[in-house]
């Protein structure tokens, strides 16, 4: 494995522990330079400390940049730009799960704007990037969690009834539609497009948000199990050219009847444009 991601540029969002991590570790293990993009500054450092002496190179790299502001995708987006005109991955792994309803400073509803509007933004801000390198992939890490999305087209940010566990799962529903629609609009040939579901992951994010999955943990996967199929679309010459899909464990699975809905998938394109800023075309 190691040397197979050379003179590859791999971009991983929410990298300084579980899945982000692993898989970041993974990719610099294969020799590819990796840009870290976390919120923590002090974490960030040890994680890419510790992934460079694990890699035995110092092509580890960090951006600063709390997904949950707009403002500060777009400027990780701009420093990643910067520094690598030609990016070859981008891992969107970050998410976050709120119990309690809270809104950012652009006024979203905090599990859309980092499980969602955060990925959606930050792909179309290095999309020219990832054109240069190609053939680039994008790889969004969803969940079976989708499965449970009940949304409302004119409520979509939960203003009226919000629920933990359904504004997550509509996120991770979005995540699939997002891909299914960036896998229509970009050639495979210059970018494939794949989401995914890890597994049911021990990590912060799981038992922070579902205490009564604690019970389960003698059963759950470890973050490098959980990373597997996200190394996999990553890296695996296995799945070039292969775009728009949904995979777990490392094979394509067929997601919810609601994550095929192409109608759907142009309507969440054209209203996250909006909510982002952006113009509604790639």
């Amino acid at each position: 494995m190691a040397g197979e991601m050379e003179g590859r540029v791999c971009v991983v969002t929410g990298a300084t522990a579980g899945i982000g991590q692993a898989t970041a570790a993974a990719l610099a293990g294969m020799g590819a330079t990796v840009v870290l993009v976390a919120r923590n500054a002090d974490k960030a450092r040890a994680t890419r400390e510790a992934i460079a002496r694990a890699a035995g190179h110092s092509r580890v790299e960090t951006v600063i940049a709390d997904l949950g502001v707009q403002a500060q995708v777009r400027a990780a987006a701009a420093e990643i730009r910067s520094r690598h005109p030609a990016i070859h991955v981008l891992v969107n792994n970050a998410a976050i799960y709120t119990k309690k309803r809270q809104v950012t400073a652009d006024g979203m509803e905090m599990q859309l704007a980092v499980n969602h509007l955060a990925p959606f933004l930050l792909t179309h801000l290095l999309l020219d990037a990832l054109r240069a390198g190609a053939p680039a992939r994008v790889v969004t890490v969803s969940s079976e969690a989708h499965h449970h999305a009940s949304f409302s087209w004119n409520d979509i940010q939960m203003r009226r009834k919000y629920g933990a566990l359904r504004a997550y799962s509509n996120a991770k529903l979005f995540n699939i539609l997002f891909t299914r629609e960036l896998a229509r609009r970009v050639p495979a040939a210059e970018v494939t497009a794949n989401a995914l579901h890890p597994g049911v992951v021990g990590t912060a994010l799981l038992f922070g948000g579902w205490a009564p999955l604690r019970l389960l943990k003698p059963f759950i996967r470890t973050a490098e199990e959980g990373a597997r199929t996200a190394i996999y679309l990553a890296s695996s010459p296995d799945v070039a050219g292969i775009t728009g899909e949904y995979f777990k464990d490392e094979k394509p699975k067929h997601p919810s009847r609601a994550a095929q809905d192409n109608e759907s998938a142009r309507r969440l394109w054209q209203l996250s444009a909006e909510l982002t800023g952006l113009a509604a075309s790639t």
